[in-house]
């Protein structure tokens, strides 16, 4: 980790702490997620083995680049692209709506995103204004891939403890343990909504 000197704690992911770090070799500002293991029995939590195995593999301007993975003494580091906060504190700090242009575009990279994800035959399953990343030049980007899984054909059976509550798709709501690509494309039909109302959106089953 000498390559890497931290400069402030930003968060809290699926399993790890999130620090704004800085390259010392190559002055670039980068994510680290520190992953504590002392008190792990089986070793690196299966978020993290999941994170790690989908982003390894996933390569598209709308999802956040997995840079490198540290091993130091008892911690495992997760080193991302940067990006300056997610989709939530963006929406909480904006006085008013968003531009109707941003909300646009925020749309289509996110589509063209989970589009790519399901291509690459990975459903995000988490998806949510806090995992997903933005920057100050009009990026968006899918984070957090700690719940992601494969899918394959047929569909296998999965738990329906996925996605925080108000983004959960009908089906997952009602129990299902058979579910595919629309548990996605739901999340994102709920996040857009809450972009344009900067409300969040509660459907009652």
């Amino acid at each position: 980790m000498e390559n890497f000197s931290r400069v402030e704690k930003i968060g809290e992911g699926t399993y790890g702490v999130v620090y704004k770090a800085r390259d010392k070799l190559t002055g670039k500002d980068i994510a680290l997620k520190k992953i504590k293991l002392e008190n792990e029995p089986e070793g690196v939590p299966s978020t993290a083995l999941r994170e790690i195995s989908v982003l390894r593999d996933l390569k598209h301007p709308a999802v956040v680049q997995l840079l490198d993975v540290v091993l130091a003494d008892t911690k495992l580091f997760l080193v991302f692209e940067f990006l300056h906060m997610d989709l939530k504190k963006l929406m909480e700090l904006t006085k008013g709506a968003l531009k109707l242009d941003l909300v646009k575009s925020y749309l289509q990279q996110l589509l063209e995103g989970v589009a790519y994800c399901h291509s690459q035959r990975v459903l995000h399953r988490d998806l949510k204004p806090q995992n997903l990343l933005v920057d100050t030049e009009g990026h968006i980007k899918l984070a957090d891939f700690g719940l992601a899984r494969a899918f394959g054909i047929p569909v296998r059976a999965y738990t329906h403890e996925v996605v925080t509550l108000w983004y959960r798709a009908p089906e997952i709501l009602l129990g299902t343990k058979f579910y595919s690509t629309a548990v996605d494309v739901w999340s994102l039909a709920c996040i857009y909504a809450e972009m344009v109302s900067m409300s969040i959106i509660c459907v009652i089953i």
